[in-house]
């Protein structure tokens, strides 16, 4: 008996401690969910030939994309412009350089692709002017591109971006006659940051689109086309349904978009070697009040509410969705799966081997077909 009670003694504080340890190891995996992430280096720099301007890289299914791209660096230079590849073997992949890379220049080894290739708005040469668009969360800098239609595009960028996402996108909605908006929201670096400066993954940045949308119908716009890319497409689809202006949301265009974040941080978790149970418990600690807090989000994130293809018949806006079936990072399986839930209202165009968010680097000519036939078969013309 007396055995037995120390057994107990020394079983029940090890069970606490086990219980405490897995209780941290849970919100650490919560807490990297609605973390703003710094970008990731995810490559290295293996040689740079100055003479002949190319650039030597480590191999990875990102690397070796045909294509214009874009790599971030430190160094002499922050950002370089990627162009062909022009030979690859096991390990490494040569690409043509697009920016010059000056003889004696320091390039570092650690680098990070990037499907940007414009950083800033200068670069597409069209008249465009900073703003300020005052949301809940503070004032939001935004990129105008004017244009002469009615029907304005505000378009969201994507978790661990910047607005420099977006730019790909402007000069085919410009030709199509269509101002864009390019906004920022609370905690991406740009916008105003929240108490604790964590990502609601949409359930409630949209409100800061929803005020981007109010500018641009104060401002002479009379409809609006929301285009969202990666979490960008999660805020969108929220902004879609939930904004008091969404009589006034005429379509919406998505790029690799988060439909259902559930579906996204399982496939994540498996990427990363996170093993069940932990995946789940960490959604369900940031579904309550106290452990989301726990977690570090500013308030409880509702999956329920962000999964669009259980409520898919809340939307009433025409939807081109854009979303490789190798994407890599966000699984295409809930866009399909939005697709054949609301045929009357999706069209989804197949696109393959282009991985997360670089459709347009990949296959520019598809990519932009896709969008212009879309917006001809819906009427968004500049003449309207």
């Amino acid at each position: 008996m007396k055995s037995l009670r120390h057994a107990v003694t020394l079983l029940v504080p090890a069970l606490f401690a086990f219980g405490a340890a897995f209780a941290l190891v849970v919100f650490a995996v919560a807490r990297r969910v609605v973390t703003p992430m710094r970008r990731a280096t995810d490559t290295e720099i293996l040689a740079v030939d100055t003479g002949a301007q190319t650039i030597e890289l480590q191999r990875t299914p990102d690397t070796e994309l045909p294509g214009r791209y874009g790599l971030f660096t430190t160094g002499t230079y922050g950002y370089v412009k990627l162009g062909a590849v022009l030979s690859a073997d096991a390990g490494t992949v040569r690409r043509k350089l697009l920016t010059q890379i000056e003889p004696g220049a320091r390039v570092d080894r650690a680098a990070a692709f990037s499907g940007y290739y414009y950083s800033s708005p200068s670069e597409l040469h069209l008249r465009w002017e900073n703003l300020l668009i005052g949301s809940p969360a503070g004032p939001c800098p935004a990129w105008y591109f004017p244009a002469s239609s009615k029907t304005w595009v505000v378009q969201v960028h994507g978790r661990g971006a910047t607005r420099a996402e977006c730019l790909r996108a402007v000069p085919v909605l410009h030709a199509a006659g269509l101002p864009n908006l390019v906004v920022s929201y609370r905690n991406d670096g740009e916008a105003p940051r929240t108490r604790a400066g964590a990502y609601a993954l949409g359930a409630s940045e949209w409100r800061d689109v929803d005020a981007a949308i109010a500018y641009a119908l104060r401002h002479g716009a009379e409809r609006v086309i929301l285009m969202g890319w990666s979490m960008g497409g999660a805020v969108s689809l929220q902004a879609a349904v939930t904004s008091g202006h969404r009589d006034r949301i005429a379509g919406i265009i998505l790029e690799s978009p988060v439909v259902d974040w559930r579906t996204v941080l399982r496939f994540q978790a498996k990427l990363a070697r996170v093993r069940a149970p932990l995946p789940g418990l960490a959604m369900g600690a940031l579904q309550m009040p106290l452990t989301a807090r726990l977690s570090g989000a500013d308030a409880p994130i509702p999956f329920d509410r962000l999964d669009m293809v259980a409520r898919a018949d809340e939307l009433t806006a025409p939807v081109l969705i854009l979303h490789s079936d190798d994407d890599g990072f966000v699984p295409a399986d809930s866009s399909h799966a939005l697709q054949e839930a609301r045929p009357d209202l999706v069209t989804m165009p197949r696109f393959t081997v282009a991985r997360h968010t670089k459709l347009w680097n990949y296959d520019q000519v598809g990519w932009t077909t896709s969008i212009t036939d879309w917006l001809e078969a819906q009427g968004f013309t500049a003449s309207e």
